[in-house]
């Protein structure tokens, strides 16, 4: 199954008026031929689904692209004698078309939704 490399930057909003390329994730996943996660095809990879979250100021944080028994997807981050508050949940994210121009939302470490911009699908 191939892995495609999808970037998602920071959309624009109030603080950001035009979004910021500085901020968002870099992640690999199966994807349909329309663009859509695959789910069965994410099954047999699912060790090689990385994900970095990129944030001015802040480290690089790397992790998985994970499928919840709750059928939630996530982008889940080791933190070793930490509790899991650094996952970061995607909002119906297996409804996203992965091509560019395309938005999704995700809510951040923070509690707070944001929204980004899909800007490649490689």
């Amino acid at each position: 199954m191939p892995l495609r490399t999808i970037r998602l930057e920071l959309a624009r909003n109030a603080e950001f008026p035009e979004g910021s390329p500085a901020r968002g994730y870099e992640f690999r996943a199966p994807l349909t031929g329309d663009g859509t996660l695959d789910h069965e095809g994410w099954r047999d990879v699912k060790d090689s689904c990385t994900v970095r979250r990129f944030w001015n100021g802040e480290p690089d944080e790397q992790g998985l692209l994970i499928h919840t028994r709750g059928k939630r997807w996530m982008f889940h981050y080791d933190h070793p004698g930490e509790v899991d508050d650094h996952d970061d949940p995607i909002f119906r994210f297996d409804r996203h078309h992965f091509v560019e121009g395309e938005y999704v939302s995700i809510t951040e470490h923070d509690g707070e939704q944001r929204t980004f911009r899909v800007v490649s699908v490689r």
